[in-house]
């Protein structure tokens, strides 16, 4: 084909779609497609870029990488923190004079803008939109100490830089560490003392290795560097604010389980006119304070720290008196919203009461110009404060003189007449005052204004309860006296009550329908309610009416002093009232609101609620019957079975076809659940049909199968990662467990919530308390704490607690079994005597006097029953006694945990039983002084004794004299002078002694000297007593005799045996001179010598003559002897030959014999 210029035309290019360079292109195109895509990432484009180079390296970066996310992870613990949370409680901890105060007063202007004069209690304050903080200064107290420690979320540890730590620092820490480890930071002060810049920082760095040697490493630490003007500086505080505003809190377990709350307000409500008449009389005690913690409950008990166990005879909510902020989008609090409330600090001016606010009008206000009419009602008023009577005893005192010279007549010798007349009716009928009128009050609500049975019966409860908690209702119950006192005046005509009497006796048979509609009334409220049953006394009509009287009686009381703001709330109590009031056909029908059930068409309305009526679908028995099969995971569900009874073959439906009816019949109930965002409720749940129960499963059972078909299908994005699957499902665990506890009880009432849950965490309540102590309020001291702590069940019991305890290594002294100690364990701080024991491998409890140093040991006492696993410490004294302190040093004896629990023990002690030996016969021997009675050593029959040579032994039967000695054998021959005891065990009974530490009691500066029991040395020593001196205990000079041996004695037999040289000599082994040679030599005459010679020649014949005889005798013996043998040869010889014949006879005669 030709062009237009007669040319032909070029073809066109075709691109290669298969081959090598086809490919390439494809590849360069990826890759430049790649390269334009943003959300890919550089390892992702060029992934050789990112290879590995050294799989050691590779492995080490790894290995360092998943060390430092292990270290991060913690154990995933289930979050119950309320949707509005109490204020963050930070305690101020330090010795004297290291700037707690001024601390304390710097942060509270940085987050307010306003000054406290001075800090005594809890200090309160709105820190930002989400967040309040209680501030707390913690006394150089050990008893305060422990209290703040226990209930402290945040603790600021202050530190004077130029001297070091103290012994108080490092003794709160150990109380921490026992108690559960809240967050702690280290704050110096007083470096502006240390001049030298270098000493400085070297000050600094030995001052923070120490403190993280005992919180830990990394723990924070804060300098503040110096004062100007008497505060801090403010770019210091202002971190220290910012760290304190972002500080987030593991929950600790003891304070997970319980509820307690820290007293922030404190009331005595007590009647003044019994305290008028008796000062020391117990007292009723109203405290405040923001519920932490578990939902407390008004049935528990709790233990007020310093002051003992209390039953809560009050519990109630009230308006939160420094709330948080509005939930609208701001950055920065405004200037009302940085609320501030120490109410014991005399700050804020503002009282919030059940009913009521208080405003205190002073500042500006204080300053108007006065009137007449202000002065004289504020002159009046004064002078109604300064009576210390009651307003009858004034009136009883009141004198009037009609003349002038005339005698004063007083107000109590005047009477009424009508009056006596009513109080004699009054008595006689046996009824109070208050009680006729409470019940004229009664009966008049019930025929006139409709009658509801649980308002009878909280009125009568309120009848039948205890006396009035202030003298507000004492004004209340005068009036009502004057009420009742003019209404039986107006009906006190004698003869008018005669005819009435006769009318009422005699028309008996009059208004029966009217008589039994009041005795039906009468046993409808004498009939139980369920709602009080399982809840409580609480109900909203009693509630209503208490708030309704107290409206009154402070109305009536005030008379305008102050402004009450409960007229708008009082309404709408009275609306909601109106629509809560039950309806009965019987009623009389006032309002036009009631149903009569009698009629047919209110009779439609309930029809269908009985057996009788139309059930829905989903409960028919046909259904329900089949839904159970399907629900039986053995059986075929969809499959085709036959009837072996009858034959018949029934034919199922097929999975898909079942699915689909079960999702059609559903549908409208996932597409609720779908548009409401929202986890079924537990009540939602027990209430499902058995269609939907199984359709859940089935949809479960898929979801399951669609993970565990794709588990390990991640992207791959090139990186080497760890498995931390285990530690993300814990975490994913722990959020849904907390999320459910959030949405159980979110779609309740507000009332009904509390009656059930309790007063749950961040509620402001007002816990009422009576038959406390008067010196609890006498005494009472805003500096020190008031910790209100919550027991379970099982804590309100006391027993034997074992225990696991060290005594400490700084402590100097060892601990002594029976001294009593201070124990501070859970809530409570209390004394008791304390038993130690070691367990040994028979895990026998062995009776200890002191405790091991280094080495844990059991310790038994009598206390409160206390979960296992709680740390306790004990103390010897909690007296602040300086001379005391220096000797001792550290004061926490030794600390430790409960093991178990146990109503009773078990420790033995070894007693060994010591006797003599006073006959022995080879290897039995009878020993006296082991026993005093025959019955003792029957008691021990088979015993095994041991004799201090170490020969076993065993005590067989008593012997009759002396009293209380036994026969027994032995292994070997003992001697007399072997000593023979008995190893035995005995029980050891521990004291049971338990006393509070009741130091809130006393007062000023004994709250720092509470002393419980004594030791014995202690008031030996307080009396002078010395020990008496035993003579067996001293030490005195040791004088042995010289052991004498016996000579040794060698067999004769023996000796004929030895050799010569071994064979003992008969002379002395160091002979000396005879006596003759120690004479002196005498010459004789020569007379006396021919009479010695011839002595002597006479003396030799003698001799030699002996000997002569003694030969002839040997010889004489030796021939007798060799005859005598001869002899006996001879005849033994004749009687050997004589048996031969003897017996050759006998051998013949057999021998014919057996032929």
């Amino acid at each position: 084909m030709l062009d237009q210029d007669g040319m032909d035309k070029k073809k066109s290019h075709r691109q290669r779609q298969s081959g090598i360079k086809a490919e390439k292109k494809k590849v360069k195109a990826k890759k430049d497609l790649n390269q334009k895509e943003e959300n890919l990432t550089a390892r992702q484009r060029n992934p050789k870029a990112f290879a590995i180079n050294s799989a050691q390296r590779a492995e080490r970066n790894f290995r360092r990488k998943e060390d430092l996310t292990a270290k991060k992870q913690h154990i995933p613990v289930v979050d119950q923190t309320p949707d509005e949370p109490p204020p963050v409680l930070i305690a101020v901890v330090g010795p004297p004079k290291v700037g707690k105060t001024t601390l304390i007063n710097n942060l509270i202007k940085n987050f307010t803008r306003t000054n406290v004069t001075e800090i005594r209690g809890p200090i309160t304050i709105v820190t930002s939109k989400k967040r309040r903080i209680t501030l707390l200064e913690c006394n150089n107290d050990i008893n305060s100490m422990i209290d703040v420690s226990k209930c402290a979320d945040l603790v600021l540890l202050l530190c004077d830089a130029s001297y070091g730590f103290e012994m108080e620092i490092f003794e709160f820490l150990n109380i921490c560490q026992v108690h559960g480890m809240p967050k702690i930071m280290g704050v110096l002060t007083h470096l502006d003392m240390i001049r030298n810049p270098k000493q400085l920082r070297k000050r600094k760095k030995e001052l923070k290795h120490r403190f993280w040697t005992e919180v830990y490493d990394g723990a924070k630490l804060f300098y503040l560097s110096g004062i100007l003007h008497g505060e801090y500086l403010r770019n210091e505080v202002k971190n220290l604010g910012r760290f304190i505003s972002v500080m987030k809190f593991r929950p600790l377990q003891w304070r997970g389980a319980h509820s307690y709350l820290l007293v922030d307000r404190v009331e005595d409500v007590t009647n003044t006119d019994t305290i008028r008449r008796d000062a020391k009389c117990d007292r009723e005690v109203v405290l405040y304070g923001y519920v932490r913690g578990v939902p407390l409950k008004q049935e528990h008990m709790v233990h007020i720290a310093g002051l003992g166990d209390m039953r809560i005879e009050e519990l109630s909510q009230i308006p939160d008196p420094c709330p948080l902020p509005g939930t609208e989008k701001k950055r920065s609090l405004l200037e009302k919203e940085r609320l501030l409330y120490a109410p014991m600090s005399g700050v804020g001016g503002i009282v919030y009461d059940k009913d009521a606010v208080y405003i205190e009008l002073q500042g500006s206000h204080s300053h108007k110009e006065r009137n007449e009419i202000s002065a004289e009602q504020d002159k009046l008023v004064g002078k109604l404060i300064e009576k210390k009577q009651t307003v009858d005893e004034q009136i009883q005192e009141q004198e009037f003189k009609l003349f002038s010279d005339g005698v004063a007549i007083k107000s109590k010798d005047f009477k009424d007449d009508n009056i006596n007349e009513d109080i004699t009716e009054s008595e006689d009928s046996g009824l109070d005052e208050d009680e006729d009128e409470e019940i004229d009050n009664d009966n008049e609500n019930s025929y006139n204004m409709g009658w509801n049975a649980e308002e009878s019966n909280e009125e009568n409860e309120a009848i039948s309860g205890d006396e009035s908690e202030s003298s507000d209702e004492d004004y209340q119950n005068t009036e009502n006296f004057a009420l009742s006192s003019g209404n039986d005046d107006s009906d006190a005509d004698s003869e008018n009550n005669k005819k009435e009497v006769m009318e009422n006796s005699m028309s008996w048979k009059e208004n029966l329908a009217q008589k039994a509609r009041d005795a039906f009334l009468q046993r409808h409220s004498e009939s139980r309610n369920l709602m009080r049953l399982v809840y409580g006394c609480y109900t909203q009509n009693k509630s209503t009416k208490k708030e309704e009287n107290n409206d009154s009686d402070t109305e009536d009381e005030l008379g305008g002093l102050f402004k009450v703001v409960t007229k708008k709330q009082k309404d709408i109590h009275k609306e909601k009232d109106m629509r809560d009031k039950e309806e009965q056909c019987f009623f009389e029908d006032l309002s036009g609101t009631t149903r009569n059930w009698l009629n047919d068409d209110q009779k439609e309305l309930i029809k269908n609620c009985f057996v009788t009526g139309k059930w829905k679908a989903s409960e028919d028995a046909e259904n329900l019957l089949r839904l159970d099969d399907m629900s039986d995971a053995e059986s075929e569900v969809y499959g085709d079975f036959e009837d072996l009874e009858t034959g018949e073959k029934h034919t199922g439906k097929p999975v898909e076809e079942h699915m689909e009816h079960m999702d059609d019949q559903n549908e409208t109930k996932e597409i609720s659940e779908e548009t409401g965002k929202r986890k079924i409720t537990r009540v939602e749940e027990e209430n499902l049909t058995k269609a939907e129960i199984m359709a859940k499963k089935l949809k479960l059972k898929a979801k399951f199968d669609a993970e565990y078909d794709n588990k390990g299908q991640k992207e791959d994005d090139g990186r080497i990662t760890g498995d931390h699957d285990y530690y993300e499902s814990l975490k994913a665990e722990a959020q849904k467990q907390s999320q459910l506890n959030k949405s159980e009880f979110e779609n309740l009432d507000a009332d009904l919530r509390v009656q059930i849950e309790g007063y749950r965490a961040g509620m402001y309540v007002r816990l009422g308390f009576r038959n406390v102590p008067s010196e609890f309020i006498e005494h009472f001291d805003a500096t020190y704490p008031v910790l209100v702590g919550g027991l379970n069940l099982s804590e309100e019991n006391v027993g034997f607690v074992n225990c696991k305890v060290k005594k400490h290594r700084w402590y100097k002294k060892i601990l002594k079994t029976g001294d009593p100690i201070i124990i501070s364990m859970g809530w409570r701080r209390f004394q008791t005597v304390a038993v130690f024991a070691k367990i040994e491998d028979n895990f026998r409890h062995r009776y200890l006097k002191y405790t091991p140093n280094h080495v844990t040991c059991s310790m038994t006492f009598w206390g409160p029953i206390t979960p296992q696993n709680t740390g306790f410490l004990a103390l010897q004294s909690v007296q602040h006694d300086l001379e005391a302190m220096k000797r001792l040093g550290f004061r926490i004896a030794a600390t430790g945990c409960v093991t178990e629990l146990d109503k009773s023990t078990q420790i033995m002690k070894k007693l060994k039983l010591v006797g003599h030996p006073f006959k022995i016969y080879k290897k039995s021997a009878f020993i006296k002084g082991m026993f005093n009675t025959t019955l003792e050593v029957a008691k021990f029959e088979g015993a095994k004794i041991k004799t201090v040579s170490g020969i076993r032994g065993q005590i067989k039967k008593s012997h009759h004299t002396p009293e209380g000695s036994f026969r027994a054998t032995f292994e070997d021959k003992i001697l007399l002078s072997d000593i023979v005891f008995c190893r035995t065990w005995f029980r050891v009974d521990v004291p049971r002694f338990y006393a509070p530490v009741t130091s809130l009691l006393l007062c000023g500066e004994e709250k720092l000297q509470w002393q419980g029991m004594k030791t014995l040395g202690q008031l030996k020593r307080e009396r002078e007593i010395r020990n008496e001196v035993q003579t067996d205990s001293l030490y005195t000079e040791i004088k042995r005799q010289p052991k004498v041996f016996k000579p040794l004695v060698i067999p004769k037999a023996l000796q004929r045996a030895l050799p010569y040289k071994d064979k003992p000599k008969m002379g002395p082994l160091h002979p000396g001179k005879t006596i003759e040679q120690k004479r002196i030599a005498v010459i004789n005459s020569p007379h006396e010598q021919k009479v010695a010679k011839m002595i002597k020649m006479m003396e030799t014949n003698y001799q030699e003559k002996r000997l002569k005889d003694r030969k002839d005798t040997r010889l004489r013996l030796k021939k007798f002897r060799a005859e005598k043998r001869v002899d006996e040869f001879r005849k033994n010889k004749r009687q050997k030959e004589l048996r031969k014949k003897v017996s050759r006879a006998l051998s013949k005669m057999r021998s014919r014999q057996q032929t």
